[in-house]
């Protein structure tokens, strides 16, 4: 079964993960997620994702979101596939730590925010 990414192909998120999926070659389909008639609000889409946020992936039934913990479990899955996204090495791989905690601590709080009023709000 392929794997299923949904999301809005507008969000940084979602793209955060197809870039991911790119990367490591992995076959995908994307499944539009209709934020503007809040789809992502729905009880079907709310079962697989409490918070109602995009993206998640669907990996034969197994659902997993929030994107910086899919990317991770894409890059382990295919360890051999692709290019490789967190290196072996620990100081290396505690480098890209360190800079992913960064950007969700410090970065993307803000992103998001002006993300928001540029391009979601009406």
């Amino acid at each position: 079964m392929v794997l299923k990414l949904y999301g809005y192909d507008q969000s940084t998120c979602t793209k955060r993960v197809a870039a991911a999926l790119h990367e490591k070659n992995v076959h995908f389909e994307f499944i539009g997620v209709n934020l503007q008639t809040g789809e992502h609000k729905s009880p079907a889409f709310l079962a697989n994702q409490p918070f109602g946020q995009i993206p998640y992936i669907d990996d034969d039934g197994f659902i997993l979101y929030e994107s910086r913990a899919i990317v991770r479990y894409i890059d382990a899955k295919y360890p051999n596939q692709g290019t490789k996204l967190v290196p072996d090495d620990l100081k290396a791989r505690a480098l890209v730590e360190q800079g992913v905690s960064v950007e969700g601590a410090n970065f993307d709080p803000h992103a998001s925010k002006a993300v928001a009023e540029i391009i979601f709000k009406p």
